[in-house]
């Protein structure tokens, strides 16, 4: 099996996202098993906590940002939408990814402002989110693929904090071969057993050509692109990186 791997993407009014146009071209070229989406497509800056109250959240809109990040969504699918349409027309078996979305924090973020705000219950959710064609995964629930635990993150069942630490680190507490998104840049780790298991930690969290605020000055130099992992099985795989800067100068 081959898996195609985007990490977090976080949408946002007044960022490039025709990387998500290169990031579909690929998919069509390659043409993977499965794709799977790490969650913060949508970073929903209407909803942040830490900007409350600050210059930075004056003029944000709940449905601005529900909006470019469904405009992006259709760049990503909008070249296997058009190859799946061709290969109707000329009676050609359709290419059907498995495709699978696991929503991310910032996605989250829109069910504990309607925890807090219960008045909006109903009127804000997830179903504003296009999502069309993806399986949808709920925030931390762990997919298994091929072997590999997939989930925005991992966290400590004792304490529900998120593991840390170098990925070496996060593979002897996690335990199994696992991918994850949520931090930027890239970490990742093997280790092979005695009894013929192979275990493989992956942490991608970057997919998006701006630079995020919060970094600073020095905190937006990381590794931003996708990923391609080949024969995937048992939990092991060939990996292949795919940079942005790749995607955007050989497939948009």
């Amino acid at each position: 099996m081959e898996h195609f791997i985007i990490p977090d993407t976080q949408v946002k009014p007044g960022v490039n996202t025709d990387h998500l146009t290169a990031a579909g071209n690929y998919i069509v070229s390659k043409r993977p098993d499965r794709v799977i989406h790490l969650g913060d497509h949508w970073d929903m800056a209407s909803l942040s906590s830490y900007d409350k109250g600050t210059k930075r959240a004056e003029g944000v809109r709940y449905h601005e940002d529900i909006t470019v990040g469904n405009n992006a969504m259709q760049k990503l699918l909008a070249p296997i939408r058009k190859l799946q349409e061709r290969q109707r027309k000329n009676g050609k078996k359709i290419y059907r990814p498995d495709m699978h979305f696991l929503m991310g924090n910032h996605e989250e973020r829109i069910m504990r402002y309607a925890n807090v705000h219960p008045e909006l219950a109903g009127h804000i959710g997830y179903q504003d989110f296009d999502l069309k064609g993806w399986k949808v995964h709920d925030f931390l629930e762990p997919v298994v693929l091929d072997g590999v635990s997939y989930a925005h993150y991992f966290y400590n069942p004792n304490t529900g904090r998120p593991f840390g630490g170098m990925c070496s680190t996060r593979l002897k507490n996690i335990g199994f071969s696992f991918t994850m998104g949520h931090q930027q840049g890239k970490d990742q780790a093997e280790r092979y057993l005695s009894n013929g298991e192979a275990h493989r930690a992956l942490v991608v969290g970057s997919f998006y050509s701006h630079d995020e605020h919060y970094k600073g000055y020095q905190g937006n130099e990381h590794w931003r692109g996708c990923i391609y992992k080949h024969e995937v099985e048992d939990g092991n795989y060939d990996i292949m990186e795919l940079s942005l800067k790749y995607l955007m100068e050989n497939w948009l």
